[in-house]
């Protein structure tokens, strides 16, 4: 073969690699086992890191997005409280129940990891095609239930410490029962469970789309390969 066609034939050899490469790269040519395994990762990473990042001292009272304020109705009724000497009970409140929610949500991982072991080819593939929440929508819909009965006691365990927690559920009962409020607000550790479940999905959230957003720059290869054909 002449010096000048063997250059030739190079150049032509890596251009067909790179149109085929290229080609591989859409949500169509992912085989499904490759679709499951990233889907599967980014499930693992978001839920680890959601958990790094609030099942820690003042994981939830020092981040704005997840902080839990106190229910409306006590609220409104704060500086009525303040007047009577409450003031400093009711901070105390505030602050046990993030810690609470930091104590609860620490002990979320291997429930949200077994969610991700039981998930299916099909749940992988409306995963990849669900929006940019589909993973926590997944996590949501999977782990919420049983989340919530793990959660509850752990929180009522803290908050009863205060003062002003078995005073609130008596108040916040009759005031339930009246149709009132909310039923996850009729006593401090169903507030406290639910906000920490909402907090954990925000944070999961916000993961999900960082993936979604920058799959290559999340290092791993697999979410470059899967979520970078979605793109």
């Amino acid at each position: 073969m002449s010096s000048f066609i063997l250059p030739r034939l190079t150049a032509g050899l890596v251009l067909f690699a790179a149109i085929s490469f290229a080609g591989a790269q859409s949500l169509a040519d992912l085989s499904s086992k490759d679709a499951t395994s990233g889907v599967k990762t980014a499930l693992e990473k978001g839920a680890t890191v959601a958990v790094a990042k609030l099942g820690v001292e003042n994981g939830f009272l020092n981040n704005d997005k997840v902080r839990i304020g106190l229910p409306g109705s006590v609220e409104k009724a704060m500086p009525v409280l303040r007047m009577m000497g409450q003031g400093k009970k009711i901070e105390e409140l505030q602050t046990s129940m993030n810690h609470a929610a930091e104590a609860a949500v620490a002990q979320a991982k291997p429930l949200l990891l077994n969610a991700v072991k039981t998930m299916s080819v099909n749940d992988a593939k409306n995963i990849l095609t669900g929006g940019e929440t589909s993973v926590t929508d997944f996590f949501r819909q999977k782990t919420a239930t049983p989340l919530s009965a793990q959660f509850l006691p752990i929180v009522k365990n803290i908050t009863d410490k205060n003062g002003l927690s078995a005073k609130y559920n008596t108040l916040m009962s009759k005031a339930g029962s009246s149709g009132l409020v909310g039923k996850d607000e009729t006593t401090v550790e169903a507030y406290v469970t639910q906000r920490a479940l909402d907090g954990l999905y925000t944070i999961i959230a916000e993961e999900e789309k960082a993936i979604r957003a920058n799959p290559v720059g999340t290092g791993s290869a697999i979410l470059g390969k899967v979520f970078g054909a979605i793109k």
